[in-house]
């Protein structure tokens, strides 16, 4: 079953240079996104590209209407006052996040991650607040630890809740990093050989054993995600566990290779509105 399982998604993989064009063809980063949703309107013409921000409940009426019920008394609010409590606190200097991030941290968190220009590099909205904390004499938390960063975006993100994602890709330097990023997602990897595509691209919607397969479209709207109720996870989390899973050693959490990806792919769900802190299986 386990091998049948792989060949159905292997199979899957072989129109993946028709979904976005070529991995090393050069195309801007709207009509990316604009092919993937045409691709994803032909094969569901019945489901709202708006719906996509749900994941894979955009595909099972029952599982939607179960996520509305347990989101109407979610199980993590205390990891979500936590979050709060840590965002509240002042440094020893006595500044506070809302003082060195822009907007007071309000609306922000759509336009991450972002090429800062004068880095060099993809900032993500966790480089941000580590750039926060060490300008204001605190260390940096370490990226991947849930009961830091992991609480404290859990809580930043519900100051964005409903911002349209606007990530944007100007200039040479940032469309380089844009296209390493695309690159990592088609790439096949591992002992399985899967792409991140292989599965949310080509099978979006598939069964792989109990569970349906989201797009990519709409992914990255609502990280951190709390799975099975209370379990925290942060997006490059889930990616470490993606290489993982296909049997691949992931880069590390906050590498170039990780940002880059979550830069790409973040740009696939521009024009979307953010579901901060939600509910998964």
């Amino acid at each position: 079953m386990r091998q049948q399982i792989i060949t159905k998604l292997l199979a899957g993989v072989a129109g993946l240079g028709l979904a976005l064009g070529a991995v090393g063809a050069y195309a801007s980063p709207e009509s990316d996104r604009q092919e993937l949703i045409k691709y994803y309107q032909s094969k569901y013409p019945n489901i709202k590209i708006d719906d996509y921000v749900y994941g894979a409940l955009a595909f099972d009426e029952d599982s939607k209407a179960q996520y509305d019920a347990i989101m109407e008394f979610p199980p993590y609010e205390a990891d979500i006052d936590a979050g709060r409590k840590l965002w509240e606190t002042p440094f020893k200097n006595g500044k506070t996040y809302a003082s060195c991030l822009p907007n007071g941290g309000k609306n922000i968190a759509g336009n991450y991650p972002m090429f800062d220009e004068a880095k060099g590099k993809v900032v993500t909205l966790n480089d941000a607040i580590n750039d926060c904390r060490t300008a204001n004499g605190e260390e940096a938390y370490k990226l991947g630890d849930k009961n830091t960063m992991g609480k404290l975006t859990a809580y930043m993100r519900t100051l964005s809740d409903g911002m349209l994602m606007n990530v944007k890709v100007q200039g040479p330097k940032a469309m380089a990093a844009y296209e390493d990023g695309k690159k990592s997602f088609f790439t096949r990897k591992g002992q399985l050989n899967f792409a991140c595509a292989s599965c949310h691209v080509q099978n979006a919607g598939t069964r792989l054993r109990s569970e349906l397969i989201s797009p990519a479209v709409g992914h990255t709207v609502h990280w951190p995600v709390f799975r099975g109720g209370d379990n925290l996870v942060m997006l490059q989390n889930r990616y470490e566990g993606c290489f993982k899973q296909v049997r691949a050693v992931p880069p590390a959490i906050g590498s170039t290779t990780m940002n880059n990806l979550e830069y790409f792919h973040s740009s696939l769900s521009n024009g979307l509105p953010m579901k901060a802190s939600v509910f998964r299986k």
